[in-house]
């Protein structure tokens, strides 16, 4: 798959997937013939991963310290399986702070009630 199709797959701009391999957060990337990059369905779900892990906002260093680790095999999936258990607890603490502000909100709303003259 070209790079052009593996934005449209995984999300990320061909600039993000570029500097994603440049600095070292993919894994290997095949080249064609002509030097292009092929993606293999692989590498595709590793830039999936990317795109939600930027998206859920995980910091660049974290992310790279996720992907230094992918590289290493096996024995460091206990670090990564903590990385990203952290990043849903985070993940869970911001959601609940959005769910109370949607509430405010709501409330708010409604206290305008439907004449807009009456809104203050």
């Amino acid at each position: 798959m070209s790079i052009a199709e593996a934005t449209e797959v995984c999300g990320l701009s061909e600039h993000t997937i570029r500097f994603d391999e440049k600095s070292g957060m993919l894994p290997e990337i095949e080249r064609g013939e002509n030097g292009h990059p092929r993606f293999t369905p692989r590498k595709i779900e590793w830039l999936t991963l990317l795109y939600w892990l930027r998206e859920t906002g995980m910091p660049l260093k974290q992310m790279r310290r996720f992907t230094t680790l992918a590289k290493t095999g096996g024995a460091s999936i206990p670090e990564r399986r903590k990385i990203l258990a952290d990043h849903a607890d985070r993940l869970m603490a911001k959601l609940a702070i959005l769910e109370e502000c949607e509430s405010v909100l709501v409330i708010k709303i409604a206290s305008y009630g439907s004449n807009p003259k009456d809104d203050t």
